[in-house]
């Protein structure tokens, strides 16, 4: 076995463990969000009445989470999204998370690029970061594939890439396939609510 099959091999099994780990958790909520729904008569829709209003406040509570690694799963926010009804709306709804969480995501690396030497970042390397450094040194471009489509926390890596020098366009290709993600769980949520 030579080394490159190696690297290959242990790529996929990082990326598959991690998707797993994201799909076993966003079945989860949405088995929760069922089980509520279904078996204690609690309503989504009328629970969330009183902010459908301010989805201006709904929005930004999402990017807030976006910038901060993703604190708050972004099922949640499909969840509130379903309060549309329609498919179409549902569909717009989670296309704009998904554009929120990819500036989020350029934003982090950005971050990371320019203020790299700062005070700050420092501080945030060494307190929340320093778990991914040697998987961004292990993985590099890989690592953003899978932070995009998996729990991994997505900002994070993107900070932790921008610190690291990675090439712009690499990063907002590679970043793109966050929107594969939310288009995948989008509709798992979608069908779950229809069950």
């Amino acid at each position: 076995m030579t080394v490159k099959q190696i690297k290959i091999g242990d790529k996929t099994k990082f990326f598959w463990t991690n998707f797993i780990k994201g799909f076993i958790w966003t079945l989860f909520i949405v088995g929760a969000y069922v089980v509520i729904k279904y078996y204690f008569g609690f309503s989504w829709e009328e629970a969330i009445k009183p902010y459908l209003e301010n989805q201006l406040l709904i929005y930004s509570i999402y990017t807030l989470s976006e910038l901060m690694f993703g604190i708050i799963p972004p099922e949640f926010f499909m969840i509130w999204g379903l309060s549309s009804g329609q498919v179409i709306d549902y569909a717009g709804i989670v296309f704009l998370l998904a554009v929120i969480s990819y500036i989020a995501g350029f934003t982090g690396f950005l971050f990371g690029t320019f203020l790299k030497t700062t005070v700050s970042f420092r501080y945030i390397r060494k307190r929340f970061l320093s778990r991914y450094q040697p998987l961004v040194v292990k993985y590099g471009a890989f690592l953003i594939l899978v932070a995009a489509m998996t729990p991994l926390p997505f900002s994070a890596i993107a900070m932790l890439t921008g610190s690291f020098h990675f090439p712009v366009k690499k990063y907002l290709f590679w970043s793109l396939s966050r929107f594969l993600r939310f288009a995948l769980y989008a509709i798992i949520v979608w069908e779950a609510n229809m069950l």
